[in-house]
């Protein structure tokens, strides 16, 4: 069921693209980005309730869609007969933690049934994303390989780790075509937090920008894996439009960019905006921080499908701060 090796399509048959949870983080932008790529009304954006902008997601086919009613996604997939599917509905590190029983469900069962769903219905590719939680206390935390011990102790953690076996098993049992990354955290101007550890890294900047000081939850030297969300947009594409035979990892890859702690952050930020300041006060999300990797090694990524990223702190932070401002005045 795998595409065929050599160029990505450049004809695509309509709603050849579903993007499940497209109202999250990644989810936004990966749909105005796939929109780029193709033709907008061929990219099929869903989630289980209406973007709180409709503007973000204008141009291009919006389905409601419970991950979990099976029923509405099969008739999804017959309805508009797509050829990749990616799958982000997911409820995030922190979030999950506060009702770990709904995490588990919806991240665990919410996977099974899009992959029971692709081979039913011969979906060509699935994407998938993993995360860096997968990682736990007694995981290597600088430079954390790509095969190592994988503890986590986290609902969404465990969760993760679960469904990069599953994808493996529904690519060997089934032959599916199934790719996924380990994304560290992700930072964007376009919408705001959703619930995980890292999420200071993204709401640090709108407090800058809006002229506020910030309150940061984790302590000021907790270095994590962090990336831009250019770059990430750019890692899943190139993935999911890779040979297929240069895909050796069918668990997840590993994925990195940058890695900075929050004081690190404060100091990129006070070099455009020298009154802006940060106080600290640690909470539950420190714990969880501090199981997770300082920084990735990402060799067999960049080796398999040449990936390689664009943006470190400080441009990022400078490209952040432009948008932010003009999104301000507009």
């Amino acid at each position: 069921m795998a595409l065929p090796s050599g160029e990505p399509e450049t004809s695509v048959l309509p709603g050849s693209v579903l993007v499940i949870g497209a109202c999250g983080q990644l989810g936004l932008e990966l749909v105005a980005a796939l929109r780029q790529r193709y033709e907008p009304h061929l990219v099929v954006a869903a989630d289980v309730r209406p973007p709180k902008n409709p503007d973000l997601l204008a141009g291009g086919p919006f389905e409601l869609l419970d991950v979990l009613d099976r029923s509405r996604l099969d008739k999804l997939i017959r309805q508009y007969r797509p050829k990749q599917i990616y799958h982000l509905a997911a409820l995030l590190s922190a979030t999950a933690e506060k009702n770990p029983l709904f995490g588990w469900q919806l991240n665990m069962d919410g996977l099974l049934i899009v992959l029971e769903a692709a081979v039913a219905h011969g979906v060509a590719q699935v994407y998938w994303p993993s995360s860096i939680a997968v990682f736990g206390p007694d995981t290597p935390r600088d430079h954390t390989p790509q095969v190592t011990i994988m503890n986590p102790n986290t609902v969404y953690g465990i969760s993760k780790l679960a469904g990069e076996q599953w994808c493996e098993w529904y690519h060997r049992k089934h032959g599916l075509d199934v790719r996924s990354l380990r994304y560290p955290g992700l930072i964007g101007y376009k919408s705001l937090p959703g619930g995980g550890t890292t999420d200071y890294a993204v709401d640090i900047y709108h407090k800058a920008v809006a002229g506020e000081n910030y309150e940061c939850f984790l302590s000021e030297d907790t270095h994590l894996p962090m990336m831009y969300m250019p770059d990430a947009l750019k890692a899943t594409l190139d993935l999911m439009h890779a040979p297929a035979e240069q895909i050796k990892v069918r668990t997840s890859y590993n994925l990195g960019a940058m890695s900075f702690s929050p004081a690190e952050s404060a100091a990129s930020i006070q070099r455009h905006l020298p009154d802006f300041q940060v106080t600290y006060k640690p909470d539950g999300r420190q714990q969880i921080a501090d199981s997770w990797p300082a920084s990735i090694d990402d060799a067999k990524a960049r080796q398999d499908w040449g990936w390689q990223p664009d943006f470190d702190l400080d441009k990022m932070t400078a490209d952040m701060l432009l948008h932010l401002k003009e999104m301000q005045l507009a």
